[in-house]
């Protein structure tokens, strides 16, 4: 992003809002300059619509800026560090067989956003509801079929970063898509030990589990 930007962005996110004159006189710019720049900005939804800021005294009318939503993705976020600190502090306070449980509840959690299974709904047409679903995480997930039976593959690990101290992170991915597919599926290889993809094997005889597809 062009510097200029990054500095109202910046201003902004300290003050919660500013007028053109404002940021004119702090960053050293020309109005019509910074005019230029909250345009921009504003085009790529991370400035809000001018709003009218109430004078104290007679003059023309002043227009303040703020940040959108959308800006707080530009901002520095902590989310891995965090997530890895708690992993290791549930790690410390809990047993290894509560831990998984832990994790089986939470592949459960995120299954359940997913369309149920439909009864006697074919293997094919499983993949294809997984993929979808698996592709709005963020997993890149795609499948195909030869002769050992039916792969699902994810080529992006969504917590990779965390995956290679944490394997309880890969067995909650496994229960993830075996809840997706209603049987339990084989896990052929995984990216966190240098594979191009997470592949899961579901043998062509595999049926539905009852248990999962209620």
């Amino acid at each position: 992003m062009h510097r200029t930007r990054t500095l109202i962005l910046d201003y902004l996110k300290e003050h919660g809002e500013a007028t053109v004159d404002d940021l004119a006189a702090v960053l050293g710019l020309t109005s019509v300059t910074v005019r230029h720049h909250l345009d921009i900005l504003r085009t790529e939804e991370l400035v809000a619509a001018p709003a009218i800021r109430r004078r104290s005294t007679p003059g023309r009318p002043q227009y303040s800026y703020t940040l959108t939503h959308k800006a707080a993705e530009h901002f520095p976020k902590n989310y891995c560090d965090l997530a890895a600190t708690l992993l290791d502090e549930v790690r410390a306070q809990t047993s290894p067989q509560l831990i998984n449980v832990i994790f089986e509840g939470v592949a459960l959690r995120l299954a359940a956003d997913a369309p149920a299974l439909a009864p006697g709904e074919p293997l094919p047409d499983r993949l294809e509801r997984a993929v979808k679903y698996l592709n709005r995480q963020g997993y890149v997930a795609r499948w195909d079929q030869d002769e050992q039976g039916y792969w699902l593959h994810t080529c992006n690990c969504p917590y990779q970063a965390l995956a290679g101290h944490n394997p309880e992170l890969c067995g909650m991915d496994l229960a993830l898509v075996g809840n997706l597919l209603g049987t339990t599926p084989q896990r052929m290889s995984r990216v966190v030990e240098g594979a191009n993809t997470c592949g899961y094997l579901i043998s062509a005889a595999n049926k539905v589990d009852p248990n999962l597809a209620n």
